[in-house]
């Protein structure tokens, strides 16, 4: 028997059904994949292990969980157990920004005092994120969040920063109620994808004030962002940083009285030594940043 073909049908039997088991399976498998691969193990047994629609385990099917969920349930502890309580993999997500600028830091903490740790960056926008942290491709991520977490997940927020639009120094504008005063604004938005945090916020806030004012041009960050405003392209929607300075030709006029964007750490899953010292350091750099 294929050990890998037992280990997906163990998924796929927990997890009620083959698109379950991909979204919980601990590493990178498509659909087509574990549906044929059980497809196999099925043909090698020559018996039928469960129902497609409605999902339901068959005799065989019980009889064949019963004898792979001791086995395939218990691996994390005994990992744990050899490892000495330690995690030896920390799957880290971020933007950019927080990985080339702040990351180096907190990862030079983690290995001291954990050493020997391995990690996995993945960069990426705030849903990218979340669907990597909702796949367990990732323990970790850092990125824009709400306050009340969605189900299942936890979250602790690092950074409150305040809104702002960035416009080139070259621009009249002085403050952003003079665009609210327009019956309609010509500048082009530049914002991060329509999905993200961020933007729900600014849009939300505009349709408070009775403002029209949609995306022209949609980047996958903030760094983005800026590269198109210096290049005259828009004006750019993004977050004031403390000790952050902006290029030369850029100026920022403050969003005063929109909801700050929240910074902060989201994971799902019972915390680890490893999750709570990155933790703890990571408050520890917000405090300095502020």
């Amino acid at each position: 028997m294929n050990v890998h073909h037992l280990e997906l049908f163990y998924y796929v039997a927990k997890h009620g059904g083959i698109m379950p088991a991909v979204r919980n399976i601990p590493y990178g498998i498509q659909q087509p994949a574990v549906s044929a691969q059980v497809a196999q193990l099925e043909e090698f047994l020559g018996v039928t292990l469960f129902q497609r629609r409605p999902f339901a385990l068959t005799a065989e099917g019980e009889k064949l969980f019963a004898f792979a969920q001791p086995f395939f349930a218990n691996l994390d502890k005994v990992a744990d157990e050899l490892q000495g309580g330690q995690a030896r993999l920390f799957r880290l997500g971020a933007s950019t920004i927080v990985l080339r600028d702040h990351l180096p830091q907190l990862l030079t903490g983690v290995r001291k005092k954990f050493p020997g740790v391995k990690v996995s960056l993945r960069e990426g926008y705030a849903a990218r994120l979340g669907e990597l942290l909702a796949k367990d491709e990732v323990d970790m991520v850092i990125t824009l969040v709400d306050r009340q977490p969605p189900p299942g997940f936890q979250s602790q927020v690092l950074l409150e920063l305040p809104m702002i639009l960035l416009v080139p120094k070259t621009s009249k504008l002085k403050a952003v109620e003079e665009l609210w005063a327009r019956d309609k604004i010509g500048e082009p938005l530049i914002c991060l994808p329509a999905q993200e945090v961020l933007t729900k916020i600014f849009q939300a806030k505009l349709a408070e004030l009775g403002v029209e004012w949609f995306p022209t041009i949609e980047a996958s960050s903030t760094d983005l962002i800026e590269t198109y405003v210096a290049n005259g392209l828009g004006v750019g929607l993004s977050v004031a940083v403390p000790k952050k300075e902006l290029p030369e030709n850029i100026k920022a006029l403050p969003l005063k009285n929109f909801p700050p964007a929240l910074i902060g750490a989201l994971w799902r899953g019972k915390n680890t030594p490893l999750l709570d010292a990155f933790l703890d350091m990571a408050r520890q750099r917000a405090r300095e940043m502020t």
